[in-house]
């Protein structure tokens, strides 16, 4: 166990999003240790505190009352209390309340201390096999529709992976508007229930998705993790069409390197870019 805690410190704790052994021996020091746990749900995290026999006095904290509570917290770390916030699975303040409390307490001069742990959107990045090292975390996504697509049409161009949380009663409808929002080949990974008894990751074509979670209605329960291949990187030379005429006209009456480096002077486009694309036009000539 840890020696000492930080005086008047707050401790951002992630605590697990299902399975109950995966919290570090870190994180059971600190919530053993500090004066208070702050909590999402108080019985939710009494549940968790009992089965590693830990009994700190915990307050909730949640979306309605976080304001008045972080004030309440700010006194506290001003008696030189430390305090450990945890929310029902996962790290505070990713999808969950926390960052209010963290930015108040920052603004009042007290040190934030991050112990990590287990997050539901990284958790199924890990076993997605999605091989593109980029991703956007966007979190939930509007409850209605006409606001869920008005999100997901302005994310339509990026090339990242794209991870939502979505909850079972959406679930349906949220992939039925990617559907209609994104091309059908994009790839698809629905994870669910991760951590937990019924854990399921599957990966299909965003066409084929629906399909696949109406004809088994277990898979529309729990907690999910979405996560939807980019879009298509265009590959294309991006040259003007006044560039490209003063390019083939050149290569007509001079040699390659010349005709490019002219076409340069005169357009100001890029000499990489107006070489390879002279290379292309000369071997298309010679076809």
């Amino acid at each position: 166990m840890v020696n000492m805690l930080a005086k008047s410190a707050l401790y951002v704790v992630a605590t697990p999003i299902g399975n109950l052994r995966d919290i570090s021996l870190r994180a059971l020091d600190v919530l053993a240790m500090v004066d208070i746990v702050a909590a999402e749900h108080i019985q939710t995290s009494r549940h968790l505190l009992a089965a590693h026999s830990i009994n700190t006095k915990a307050i909730a904290l949640h979306q309605h009352n976080e304001v008045a509570v972080a004030e309440k917290i700010a006194a506290l770390l001003a008696l030189e209390k430390t305090v450990a916030l945890v929310t029902d699975a996962g790290t505070p303040g990713i999808s969950d309340p926390g960052a209010i409390l963290v930015e108040y307490v920052r603004k009042q001069g007290y040190p934030v201390i991050p112990i990590p742990g287990a997050n539901a959107a990284v958790c199924a990045l890990s076993v997605a096999g999605i091989t593109n090292p980029h991703f956007m975390f966007y979190g939930f996504l509007p409850n209605k529709t006409v606001g869920r697509k008005r999100e997901l049409t302005a994310l339509k161009a990026q090339t990242c992976t794209l991870v939502f949380y979505e909850a079972p009663h959406r679930i349906i409808d949220c992939v039925n508007d990617m559907v209609e929002v994104f091309d059908a080949k994009r790839q698809l990974v629905i994870a669910r229930e991760l951590t937990k008894l019924f854990e399921t990751v599957h990966s299909c074509y965003l066409g084929d998705a629906l399909a696949w979670l109406q004809g088994d209605s277990n898979q529309q329960k729990g907690e999910f993790v979405l996560l939807l291949s980019g879009a298509e990187i265009d590959n294309k030379e991006s040259i003007s069409d006044e560039a490209m005429h003063t390019l083939e006209t050149l290569l007509e009456e001079l040699p390659l390197k010349q005709a490019v480096k002219l076409a340069v002077e005169i357009t100001g486009e890029n000499k990489n870019k107006l070489y390879r694309q002279a290379l292309e036009l000369k071997n298309d000539s010679d076809l």
